[in-house]
């Protein structure tokens, strides 16, 4: 299929996008655009944050982790990442009955307010700095691997160069979130997330009728080639179970409750009780997504072993190249499917570009100007003034995403959720630690500067005992638990700059 048409396609769906923002956005302010006039409709909201929790690195790069390698062996990786995805379910109801209760109950704008209620300025200043580097650092990650791809399999065919698609894609994202933010993305997410799925159940269907499999049979062809395991027993693994499951529930902690990208659409929601259910709808079909997501994955690798494809010293040739990872959907999708079928991918995958990084814009800039800025608490500033500060926020992080993805484009990494879920173990730890250090105990934290060099030292302690794990601990290798080591030293040095206080837990 012609590079043109694929591009005519991402042009007609980013005019819809622009439609949709100009109606949204009609009278909006400043309040519409950090938290949508505390009006969104829980279940429209529900169902387009499962298209931010996904994004691009979800519908690229988890399919093609099934038929890697587990490191140092000759097993597959398989379904292993649905361990996590079982922790995130755990993950999400803390989040449904602890944490939201706690924004509603504060009424707050931005959910870092709670650390300056809490402890004072330094503590709030500084969650709120470790969630703008962990999400600008996330979302760019998110919104490379959905730029390359569309760079390697349609621009770079007419002629263009990355830079300029890069610029392009954020110039097409500053223009629909400039005005209504959060009031918009509530609907744009919905769209988006809507062609996400169905060009997934479509992918799945399709390779599903071509090899002339049922569900059944798909599942057993799948296990024959050691595809299907989910439970990595081996304690000394990177990915065994219980590291997998537990680290998996802290980072949906960290990573949605604790984000204000997240929990800035679910405090929108009018009520407590409607936000409650948009988070338990919304873990449940995560939780189903992710699992065809996998099936897909095993799908892909069966569409092209029948092809004549298939392995030669852990690597997946096709066409002399390796296409275990990040490429293997995309060249499925782009190079031997029917013509509908690739248009239908590509409208799904940017449709899986843009939640990563509309939502993460709007609340970087949400963050920077009521946390940073204090934009709330002006009241020397006229709504005129706070708009055109806002908008310079909004306009600057876009350039520092743009920089961010040169960055990811210069490491030129083959499996971005790799990546992702490692710099959440460094980023999220301090904001994990600083939280449950306010919820679960009473003590009174001396809020100054040592706060924010605890916050930077547990990171720092984290990726050396990474790095040396095998060695201290008998071959033990950190994963994901990474990211409760982080929280658990960040929570320890807390106590060590606190002392007891008679007040009520909060």
């Amino acid at each position: 299929m012609g590079p043109g048409l694929l591009f005519s396609f991402v042009i007609g769906y980013f005019v819809i996008l622009l439609v949709v923002a100009w109606y949204t956005s009609r009278n909006s302010n400043n309040d519409s655009f950090f938290i949508g006039n505390r009006n969104s409709n829980w279940m429209l909201v529900a169902f387009g944050m499962i298209g931010t929790t996904l994004s691009g690195v979800t519908f690229v790069s988890v399919p093609g982790t099934v038929g890697n390698f587990v490191p140092g062996s000759t097993t597959y990786k398989a379904f292993s990442y649905f361990q996590v995805v079982l922790g995130y379910l755990v993950g999400y109801f803390v989040i449904a009955y602890v944490l939201i209760p706690l924004y509603y109950k504060r009424n707050l704008t931005s959910i870092y307010n709670y650390l300056q209620q809490r402890f004072g300025k330094f503590s709030y200043k500084t969650g709120a700095l470790f969630f703008i580097i962990s999400r600008t650092v996330g979302a760019t990650a998110r919104l490379y691997l959905v730029i390359n791809v569309l760079q390697l399999f349609i621009l770079d065919r007419m002629g263009v160069p990355f830079i300029v698609t890069a610029l392009v894609i954020l110039l097409m994202i500053l223009l629909y979130t400039f005005e209504g933010g959060v009031k918009t993305i509530v609907y744009t997410d919905t769209l988006q997330t809507s062609f996400m799925l169905i060009g997934l159940v479509v992918c799945v269907i399709y390779i599903l009728n071509n090899m002339g499999l049922s569900f059944g049979a798909a599942m057993e062809s799948l296990s024959a080639k050691g595809y299907t395991r989910i439970f990595d027993l081996d304690i000394n693994s990177k990915s065994f179970f219980l590291k997998d499951f537990i680290g998996g529930a802290f980072i949906a902690i960290a990573m949605t409750g604790l984000d204000q990208e997240m929990m800035q659409k679910n405090i929108s929601v009018k009520t407590l009780k409607g936000s409650q259910k948009n988070i338990i709808t919304f873990s449940t079909v995560i939780v189903i997504v992710n699992f065809l997501f996998l099936l897909l994955g095993g799908l892909l690798y069966l569409f092209m072993i029948s092809k004549g494809h298939g392995y030669q010293e852990k690597q997946f040739l096709v066409d002399g190249k390796n296409m275990i990872g990040d490429d293997l959907f995309p060249t499925v999708a782009l190079s031997y499917l029917p013509q509908a079928v690739s248009i239908i991918f590509i409208i799904a995958l940017i449709s899986a570009l843009f939640p990563s990084a509309d939502g993460a814009l709007t609340a970087l800039t949400s963050s920077f100007c009521i946390d940073m800025l204090g934009l709330k608490r002006r009241e020397d500033w006229d709504e005129k003034k706070k708009k055109r500060i806002r908008m310079t926020v909004h306009l600057t992080l876009a350039v520092i995403f743009l920089i961010c993805i040169l960055i990811f484009k210069w490491i030129n990494e083959k499996s971005i959720i790799g990546i992702i879920l490692d710099l959440a173990g460094y980023t999220y730890g301090p904001l994990l630690g600083l939280f449950s250090f306010g919820i679960l105990t009473k003590r009174k934290l001396k809020d100054g500067i040592a706060v924010t060099i605890i916050c930077l030292i547990a990171p720092v302690l984290c990726y050396f005992i990474s790095k040396y794990s095998g060695n201290w601990f008998g071959g033990y290798k950190i994963g994901i638990e990474l990211l409760l080591i982080n929280g658990i030293l960040t929570f320890l040095g807390l106590m060590l700059v606190s002392k007891k206080s008679s007040g009520e837990m909060v």
